[in-house]
């Protein structure tokens, strides 16, 4: 980035600021800030070790500052300003999922665009707070829904029975989201059959992965028993670990108990546990979150402050409340206001699609003219530099 493109983004990330009304955490003085600045090269600075007593008034500080990057520590301190993290006198911290398209299964950023990485993200963002709100009894109240501003989304868990978790509990958690080593044995319990004559293996129902697992089987049996009897056995083969025989053996069982499947009976006959073994890896694989596990576990986290501008983008980190989730669109809903209704001229260097705004086009290399939002987005991503007017 040179230099008239280094001031140019800092004047108009500073005539954000000026116009924004950017909240501060819950008790943001007991937490650590940070900020990286607009400097000079291609290397960063990480300004941090600040309290509220040192920056002000966050708003007044961002006008002020115009940082490139600003943050907030998902901890609460004794000392936020305190240089060693030993002596800051830790409380307590927020709980942090964060979700990165660059490190979803089956994205490859290399062949995915911008707007296909970001649409995974919130798919997975969607099965996150699924698992947050069902399995967790997290409120809608206590999370916070945040559009990072780059390539994912971050959710800040702030109930009272997790916020003095350390990072071994918070790695449980991890590992739960995440279906880690998931056992198997564990989803299954005995129970009193109908008669209560025989302890039967049943699946765990109330809740959790049981309760996932055991919603999945008994769709995934209806759906069978609308098919005809060739399709049902071509769709079972599509299982794990089954074969022809075994899936005419789990067909029969289906066709003459759907009363058992409905029970999670998994001793309806020759073939059920490996039927309900298939189930669980699919929705364990298509059910799970796959959050950035150094996030959840550091327990000193800096985290992106919501309101602000991602240096890397030019793209607001957007708060968001949990019914907005699903019609939000990253790349049109989180270009600032400011940056619309002007065009620039920018001297592009890496051509090629623009996923931002409402218009994604196809640029060519040189000085072209173009919205601001995209000039901006173009030059903070690296693939321009500001042209003279």
């Amino acid at each position: 980035m040179n230099r008239r493109t280094r001031e140019y983004l800092r004047g108009r990330f500073g005539d954000y600021y000026r116009s924004a009304s950017v909240s501060p955490p819950p008790a943001a003085n007991e937490r650590e800030w940070g900020h990286i600045p607009f400097t000079a090269g291609d290397g960063t600075t990480m300004v941090r070790h600040q309290s509220l007593l040192d920056i002000g008034e966050v708003g007044e500080f961002l006008a002020r500052e115009t940082p490139r990057h600003a943050y907030f520590s998902a901890a609460r301190y004794d000392d936020p300003a305190n240089k060693r993290m030993s002596e800051k006198g830790w409380r307590r911290a927020d709980l942090v999922f964060d979700l990165d398209a660059d490190h979803l299964p089956g994205v490859d950023p290399a062949e995915t665009s911008y707007e296909g990485m970001l649409a995974a993200c919130k798919k997975e963002l969607l099965a996150l707070l699924d698992i947050l709100g069902s399995d967790f009894g997290f409120a809608d109240a206590d999370m916070q829904v945040v559009f990072s501003g780059g390539r994912g989304y971050h959710v800040h868990v702030r109930d009272d029975a997790v916020a003095d978790l350390d990072s071994t509990a918070r790695r449980e958690v991890v590992d739960y989201v995440r279906a880690v080593d998931l056992n198997y044995g564990g989803l299954i319990e005995k129970r009193p059959n109908e008669r209560g004559t025989t302890l039967q293996k049943q699946l765990r129902r109330e809740g959790g992965w049981g309760r996932r697992v055991h919603e999945e089987l008994v769709a995934y049996a209806e759906r069978l028993r609308a098919m005809d009897e060739a399709d049902a056995l071509a769709e079972l083969q599509e299982l794990d670990g089954v074969g022809e025989k075994t899936a005419r053996t789990i067909y029969g069982v289906l066709e003459r108990n759907p009363e058992g499947v409905k029970s999670g009976n998994v001793e309806l006959g020759p073939g059920a546990s490996t039927l309900v073994r298939a189930i669980a890896a699919r929705v364990t694989a298509e059910q799970t979150a796959p959050i950035d596990e150094p996030v959840t576990t550091d327990v000193r986290r800096l985290i992106r402050l919501p309101g602000t501008i991602h240096g890397g983008s030019g793209l607001v980190v957007r708060p968001l409340d949990r019914d907005a989730v699903d019609e939000f669109d990253p790349l049109v809903d989180a270009v600032p206001d400011r940056f619309r209704g002007r065009d620039i001229l920018v001297d592009v260097h890496e051509p090629g699609r623009v996923d931002v705004g409402d218009d994604r086009d196809k640029l060519e290399e040189g000085i072209v003219s173009v919205p601001e939002y995209v000039g901006v987005f173009l030059m903070a991503r690296g693939r321009a530099e500001k042209a003279r007017e």
